[in-house]
């Protein structure tokens, strides 16, 4: 247990609450162990025992509430703001790729087997348009095709009718246009040569044959696409489907024309989900007459979407206690009381409350971690376990929403680095831990650059090297309980490997959690001291 942080707690909390005993100790993490002599231990967690403190007879009945002093106030800086109602934005930001489109996408393969005589179109990224001539290819299979159909023309009322339409279509299926038999049938000179053109307006792109080049019935030649109309297609994430609907304004972002921002809207969500990665694929039309927009090139997008009028509270005033969210309603001036609520979507800088809060009330925004402390420790004064008010079953949670790629690969190094930095805090080793901190801060800084209203903001400089154990120990434990809590949310401790455990009992936040990269049981929190407290989670 951290003894400065409690006697800063106990020295906050609110006059009259408690009195000091001088005949009484007890654990300060494990209140209900008791002793009448200095200087005993306790008999759970090893640590020193400090004069008790008893309830004043003119203490609250309520010890959820904290009442602070016009000094205790002035200090802690504690801000309130009143819960509204109002439409709920979110910014959610994709990674995707510059593809054809494939409705007008062919592929042109051989009709009849020969050999490449001269390729009209003999590089990628060639402009054709429809019926233009791309390569002729020397067929003796055509050639007799073409006498055969000669031979009937030729003999007239000596062959039925319908030999010679069978000989014709078979000459269509060889791949003469009707042009071209037209041709054939007004000079009847047959030729063994096929001239393979473009079905379409469009772009090469691909290539597989060379002249010389024999083909056989069926081998790809030619893959056209058209560029006037390119498809932006990215990745959605299932929490963030309950949000995205077609004909919502996408900003589209591209390397290669810097400044430059495009705009369209959402015209296909795939219905159905990659089961691997659980997301819907998305798609804009982008117009690219101009053809500055590369195939096959990446970029990023930005969607603003807005839900309905929703009763709104602050991200900032939401505190995530034993799994629940919580908030610090005031009740008067200076005294406030904790009451767990109930969360739906969650948007940049406000979450939709679906119960627990009412318009008009205010919530605490700032300083709400402190009044926290305080509510911990008044309820250990009387032997209890801090509850605040009930509400129904949370169903969303407050947390950060599914990751992009770059944004889960930077989240990934970050979980590493602060397993390293645990490991080395569990083994008593402040150098090892030092040494750790500067790439801990740097995967820190890289993750917020690629999600930059992370709940992991709050935490950039807040991450010390000491000067001790206690200390590196005491600013370790928020960040590390939030981030193996995010890890949990996005599922990276299963996608990587990594383990998460819980210790009930942590100096800071009362249960505190900590990324590791093995299932070995090693408290970073406490070290040697308390080596095997706690539990792996799921």
């Amino acid at each position: 247990m951290n003894h400065f942080r409690l006697f800063l707690l106990l020295a906050f909390l609110p006059a009259g609450l408690i009195a000091a005993s001088a005949h009484v100790y007890q654990c300060p993490m494990h209140p209900w162990i008791k002793s009448d002599q200095p200087g005993d231990k306790c008999t759970i967690c090893g640590m020193a025992l400090v004069a008790a403190k008893t309830v004043d007879a003119d203490a609250p009945a309520d010890p959820n509430l904290v009442t602070l002093s016009p000094a205790q106030a002035s200090v802690t800086g504690v801000a309130t703001t009143a819960i509204a109602r109002g439409p709920l934005n979110r910014t959610l930001r994709v990674n995707g790729v510059v593809d054809d489109d494939e409705t007008r996408h062919r592929i042109l393969a051989a009709r009849v087997p020969g050999r490449i005589e001269k390729l009209f179109v003999n590089y990628l990224g060639a402009e054709v348009r429809t019926g233009e001539p791309l390569a002729t290819i020397f067929s003796p299979e055509m050639l007799t095709a073409q006498r055969t159909y000669v031979e009937q023309l030729r003999g007239g009322e000596a062959f039925a009718t319908s030999t010679r339409a069978a000989a014709r279509e078979r000459l269509l299926e060889l791949g003469l246009t009707e042009e071209e038999i037209r041709i054939l049938e007004a000079t009847l000179e047959p030729t063994a040569m096929v001239t393979v053109r473009a079905p379409m307006s469009g772009t090469v792109v691909t290539r597989d044959v060379y002249e010389g080049q024999y083909v056989a019935l069926n081998d790809r030649l030619f893959e056209i696409g058209d560029f006037a109309r390119m498809w932006f297609v990215f990745d959605v994430y299932e929490p963030d489907l309950a949000w995205l609907k077609v004909g919502q304004t996408v900003e589209i972002s591209l390397p290669s024309l810097p400044g430059t921002v495009l705009t369209a809207p959402v015209s296909f969500i795939d219905p159905n989900l990659n089961p691997t990665t659980r997301t819907a694929r998305a798609r804009v039309v982008i117009d690219n007459a101009d053809r500055h927009v590369r195939h096959r090139q990446t970029g990023t997008g930005v969607v603003h979407l807005e839900s309905p009028d929703s009763l709104l509270v602050p991200r900032s005033a939401v505190l995530q206690h034993t799994g629940r969210p919580v908030v610090f309603v005031e009740q008067k001036e200076r005294t406030y009381a904790a009451r767990g609520i109930t969360l739906g979507r969650i948007g940049d800088a406000f979450a939709e409350v679906t119960a627990g809060l009412e318009t008009g009330e205010r919530v605490v925004t700032t300083g709400a971690l402190i009044l926290d402390g305080q509510a911990q420790l008044a309820h250990a004064a009387i032997g209890g376990a801090h509850q605040p008010d009930p509400t129904p079953p949370q169903k969303i949670a407050v947390g950060e929403a599914a990751h992009t790629g770059e944004a889960y690969a930077a989240l990934r190094t970050l979980a590493f680095s602060a397993a390293d930095a645990a490991r080395a805090l569990a083994n008593d080793d402040l150098t090892a831990y030092q040494g750790e901190l500067p790439g801990l801060r740097t995967a820190l800084e890289a993750y917020l650059a690629a999600a930059p209203r992370s709940l992991l903001d709050e935490f950039k400089s807040s991450l010390t090297d000491g000067p001790d154990l206690r200390g590196a120990r005491h600013a370790f434990e928020p960040f590390s309980t939030a981030l193996a809590d995010l890890a949990r949310e996005q599922h990276l401790h299963h996608r990587e490997g990594l383990h998460v455990f819980q210790c009930p009992m942590t100096p800071v936040l009362g249960t505190g959690r900590w990324l590791s990269r093995d299932d070995l049981l090693r408290n970073p929190f406490f070290g040697e001291m308390m080596l095997e407290c706690g539990e792996e989670l799921e």
